[in-house]
């Protein structure tokens, strides 16, 4: 009796495993905090049932109950890519990146700062569909100028259309550049505990050859890149810059793009 009762449930508990998605079956293994298993599930997920935010938000949750910073950064990242408006993503990566070792003066300037945080509010269709209401807005304001017969009405009309004209060409700029953002890959991040700074493309060899060390969860931009074949570790250095002020080479194996 015993034995059959354990050939059902075993039975059972196949039958409701193959019923789940892999993201629920890497659900559950994040649940049961087997994170390496969560990982490797996260990853055939997203191989096989696509990318999604909420799957690269649990796949850089799970890296970091792992203790791997740089590939929870990468996957925060990812999400927020995908989906600007998740605070939860954003307030993790604001945390994650609280425990990073390097933390680079950002230099940028104050305009660009303020574009960046508007552009990273909603998603590039949401900002599509803000710029097509804006359009209609406009259309009434033209509409407003030449049918009315009150001149208040048509000050009102050609000035507000004006406003609403620069406006619209804004929300434009920040679909174009919020759709681009969402497929760029020239930022990356550091997964390498640690990783060299150099002044060329190759391994320092001599004390003369300037090197900085910048450790893992630190994120660079690319700037450019080159082949090295001679190199037994990585046969890419990346040219990247972590701020205006600071640009250098490093090996493309110790980074993974967002």
């Amino acid at each position: 009796m015993k034995n059959l009762i354990s050939l059902i449930l075993i039975i059972f508990c196949g039958i409701n495993a193959s019923a789940m998605s892999i993201g629920q079956q890497a659900d559950s293994a994040y649940n049961a905090e087997d994170y390496k298993l969560a990982i490797d599930l996260y990853h055939k997920s997203i191989a096989e049932e696509g990318r999604s935010a909420d799957i690269f938000y649990n796949l850089a949750n799970a890296y970091y109950r792992s203790d791997k910073l740089g590939k929870a950064v990468v996957n925060y990242e990812r999400a927020l890519q995908l989906d600007p408006s998740d605070d939860d993503a954003r307030a993790n990566l604001a945390f994650v990146r609280s425990r990073i070792q390097d933390r680079p003066e950002d230099d940028t300037a104050f305009l660009t700062k303020l574009h960046r945080s508007i552009l990273g509010s909603m998603t590039a269709n949401a900002w599509a569909w803000t710029a097509f209401f804006i359009f209609v807005v406009l259309m009434g304001a033209v509409a407003l100028y030449i049918f009315s017969t009150d001149v208040a009405m048509r000050k009102t009309g050609f000035f507000g259309g004006i406003v609403i004209l620069v406006i619209f060409a804004y929300t434009i700029v920040l679909a174009s550049d919020a759709a681009s953002a969402a497929s760029s890959h020239e930022s990356a991040v550091v997964i390498s505990p640690s990783t060299k700074l150099s002044s060329a493309p190759r391994a320092a060899k001599t004390t003369d050859d300037k090197v900085v060390t910048i450790h893992e969860g630190t994120t660079v931009e690319i700037i450019d890149s080159v082949a090295t074949p001679d190199d037994p570790v990585s046969p890419v250095w990346y040219n990247v810059k972590i701020n205006n002020a600071t640009k250098a080479w490093l090996r493309a194996s110790d980074v993974e793009r967002i």
